[in-house]
Parts: C-alpha cells; structure tokens; sequence
C-alpha cells in the first residue's frame, strides 16, 4: 500500500513539473505563451508556428494576411446578460518585423479584440492589416472591432501621422490616437524612438481600465523594463464597441514587398495585469531574411539561355558548313600534286 502511494504522488509531481515547463496556461480568464510550440491558438490566412515556437503572421508572401486569436471568445463583460461594462483588461505581447531591407518594410501588424469573426474573413492584406476591407476600412460602428496597431506605412487615405507609429482603432483604421513608435526613458525622461522594421524584438502593453474607460499603450525594447510613462494613454468606451464575448489575438498584411511578422510570446488577462512573459524562453528570431528569387530573374534567365543556346548552335553550323564548303573547292595544280 505504501509503495502504490509512493507511486500515485510520485505521478502527481511529474505531471506537475510537465504541466509548470510548458511555458503556457489558460484558465479561461488568463494565458501565457512563452512561445508557442503547441499554443492552442486558432490560425487563418497564412499564419505559421515555425519549429522553434515563433508565431509567424506572415512568411514573405506577396499580398497575403494572417491571423492568430484565441479560439474561444473571452468573457469581457461581468454580467452574464451582457449589459454591464466591458471589464478591464490587459495583455503585453513580444513582437518583431523583417522586412526584406533594414529599413524598408510592407505594412504592420495590429492587436484586436472583435466581437465576430466575420469581420475578420472579410479583410484585405495590404493597408487594411488584415483586419478590415475597402467597404469598412474608413469606419463602420457595425464592425464591433477595437485595435491597437503597430503601422509601417504612411496611408493618407487613413490620416497616418507618419510611417513608424502606434495607434488606437475602434471600428476604423483611422485611429482615433497616434503617436510615433518608441518609449520614454524612465531616467531622463527623454522620448527614445523605436523603429518598427528594425529586425528587432520590441515588447508591447496594452491596458484597458474599464472604470475609467482608458486605453494606455506602452512600449520598450525586448528585455527592458516597462517603462513609467506610457506612450499613448487615450479615453475610449469599450461597452459600445464590444459585446458581452469577444476574440482576441493579432492580425498582419504584406503589400507589394516581402515581409514577415513575428509573435514571440503573448500573455493576457482579465480583471487584473497580464502575467509577465519570460523573456529567457521566448524562441531566437531569424538571423537573417532568406533573400527571395527575383520574379524578373525567374523569367528573363531561362529566356537568355535559350536564346543563348540557339546563337550558339548557329554560329557553330555557320562555322562547319563553311568549312566544308571550302573544302572541297581544288585548284587545277592540286591534280597533279595531290593534296598538301
């Protein structure tokens, strides 16, 4: 009896450690993902785990989107009717953009929370994210879609302050805050600029303070620490957008250049702060960007060598039939000596 309690407790520890190494948990109300081998996550258009646990939206497709939410919509309200107030949230999410050049980019990536998914089959690559289209991109109060977006690419058409910035989205992609991507130095107080298309890993909060109906936005450099001043705080009522459930989870587009977009890690939760991801598991970047074959080199090559190959052949029966031509050619004098 002894030794079957031994074995029962020496089970239960296993399946403890198994269950604490993971580096992901979900209770329905929080998760964490430090990386995401095996994430339980829903993934659409183009979106990717790479072996190594990166979340990768986007693979360097022309034209394409990809998405990456939560399978299950997360309880925002507390009463079960959905009349009550969207409860506060918050998430924090560590992410990064290759772009074929180091400082070129295609366009950003966005965190959503959105009531339906059909909002989200219904949107276009390029300047929409992903997240909307050309019928509801300038604004639509039935899309139901809250956004915080991560823009490289200055959209007039949007009213984009410039092409490096972060912004708040309700139900458009004209964001109704914006400011330039970076963080203030918590020493000095200095504004500290953060390229968005750097190749580099940058970490991002996100809370919403549903008493106050705030939406604080803060950023930094992957490893450092949150920083005090947020980068862009605005006032936004989440219970006019967002219905008692909502999905949430990120969203990318590609244009006309090869990009790719990365999640390394991402917690969330509900009534309280998102836990802290561990920076020392989150899964290694690429190095460098797989250059992609040129479509102009794709073509013209084969052309080349055919054409190559066929002048080739002509110049060497040009050259054979002149030499058999003068070949037999003989002069009077050869008949009588013969040939030289």
């Amino acid at each position: 009896m002894f030794l079957e309690c031994h074995h029962f407790l020496t089970l239960l520890l296993v399946l403890s450690a198994t269950g604490g190494a993971s580096g992901g948990g979900d209770d329905g109300r929080q998760f964490t993902y430090n990386g995401f081998v095996g994430a339980n996550l829903t993934l659409d258009g183009g979106t990717t785990v790479t072996p190594n646990g990166l979340l990768m939206l986007t693979n360097g497709s022309l034209q394409m989107k990809g998405q990456a939410f939560h399978p299950s919509p997360l309880p925002l309200r507390a009463e079960a009717n959905g009349t009550g107030t969207v409860q506060s949230f918050s998430t924090t999410f560590v992410f990064a953009i290759f772009g074929q050049y180091a400082n070129l980019s295609s366009h950003g990536l966005a965190f959503f929370a959105t009531a339906s998914r059909e909002v989200l089959s219904t949107a276009l690559p390029g300047q929409f994210l992903g997240l909307l289209n050309v019928t509801n991109g300038g604004g639509n109060r039935s899309d139901d879609i809250f956004a915080v977006e991560l823009d490289t690419l200055l959209n007039s058409d949007f009213r984009d302050i410039d092409n490096n910035h972060v912004g708040v989205d309700v139900n458009s992609l004209i964001s109704l805050e914006s400011t330039s991507a970076g963080y203030y130095d918590d020493g000095t107080g200095r504004f500290q600029n953060l390229s968005l298309i750097s190749r580099k890993a940058m970490q991002v909060w996100v809370d919403y303070d549903g008493m106050a109906t705030q939406i604080i936005v803060t950023m930094a450099p992957m490893g450092m620490a949150r920083p005090k001043k947020p980068l862009l705080q605005t006032t936004v009522n989440l219970s006019g957008v967002l219905q008692s459930t909502a999905y949430v989870g990120f969203s990318s587009a590609t244009g006309v250049m090869y990009t790719r977009h990365f999640v390394l890690g991402w917690s969330f939760a509900l009534d309280g702060p998102a836990p802290a991801l561990d920076i020392s598991e989150l899964p290694a970047l690429p190095r460098a960007w797989p250059k992609p074959r040129s479509k102009v080199l794709e073509i013209v090559l084969p052309v080349a060598s055919a054409t190559l190959l066929v002048a080739v052949g002509i110049a060497i029966y040009l050259f054979v039939r002149r030499r058999l031509k003068y070949s037999e050619l003989r002069e009077d004098w050869e008949d009588a000596f013969g040939p030289h």
